[in-house]
């Protein structure tokens, strides 16, 4: 059975600026050389000049500044900020898979007005989140074990031959670079932030498929990756499961900074595919 559209609005933790917040700025205006208009009072070359302007007006005048105009929050930057909102609320389990939400409840949780939530909520539905239910709003994606093992096959189909080609092709030292994305992984597991740690491995994922040059193949593995992500409030996932996860990354930069290409199949493989934490 169906469940029904929220009649008041969800609770959710992350909050969006309000719409009537604006950033205001003071416009610079060029000026001359000084950064002044002058007045010039000197005489004439070879005499005096009766009329001369008074002295005082030969010093600097500053020029008329107009008011500073207050820029407007832009609709599209609003939406950008429902959207993030969204997605870590769907990420958190605030949003509950299958539940129905309506874009004016949604709205008025957050403070803003509908549009930019039904836009967000759009982008959400292309990207397989949330599905349209007509009339009523959007329901919350639901991810049986079948649908993550699929996705996590797909993914392993693209992601291993990726790694394996820049395992023989990168030098060594150039897997550094990806260390800091390694470590904020192991970070966000030991606090036992899962919604942290989503985020922080889909950057280190990401900036890995970045190194193969190829933008289709980064921008396919991360809509597949987040496609993956299983919300944090339904899934059973300690932070030991967390940190193991994460111990998968440094294992992944270690075997290919030693030059072993089939630990590093065994080791993305096996990341991909495990049941530790969809990712």
């Amino acid at each position: 059975m169906e469940q029904r559209a929220a009649e008041q609005p969800p609770r959710i933790r992350a909050r969006v600026p309000a719409q009537g917040s604006a950033e205001a700025g003071r416009a610079r205006h060029p000026a001359d050389a000084d950064g002044a208009q002058r007045l010039s009072a000197a005489p004439a070359s070879g005499g005096t000049r009766a009329d001369a302007e008074p002295a005082a007006l030969t010093h600097a005048v500053p020029a008329p500044r107009p008011a500073a105009p207050v820029r407007k929050p832009q609709r599209h930057s609003v939406r950008a900020q429902v959207l993030a909102a969204l997605r870590e609320a769907l990420l958190s389990g605030e949003l509950t898979p299958g539940a129905v939400y309506s874009a004016p409840a949604l709205a008025e949780s957050f403070g803003v007005s509908p549009t930019p939530v039904r836009e967000a909520m759009q982008q959400l539905a292309v990207e397989g989140a949330v599905e349209v239910v007509p009339n009523r709003g959007f329901r919350v994606a639901e991810r049986t074990p079948r649908d993550l093992a699929e996705l996590a096959e797909v993914r392993a189909m693209l992601e291993v031959p990726a790694v394996l080609r820049l395992a023989r092709t990168l030098p060594p030292e150039r897997w550094e670079e990806l260390r800091p994305q390694a470590a904020a992984t192991v970070t966000a597991a030991g606090h036992g932030d899962c919604v942290a740690y989503a985020e922080a491995d889909r950057a280190f994922h990401r900036a890995l498929l970045a190194l193969t040059g190829n933008r289709q193949l980064a921008l396919v593995a991360d809509d597949l990756h987040r496609r993956t992500v299983w919300p944090c409030g339904g899934a059973a996932v300690g932070v030991a499961d967390l940190l193991a996860d994460a111990a998968d990354h440094m294992a992944l930069l270690d075997a290919l900074a030693a030059q072993d290409p089939a630990l590093a199949e065994r080791i993305i493989r096996d990341h991909l595919t495990g049941a530790r934490f969809p990712h």
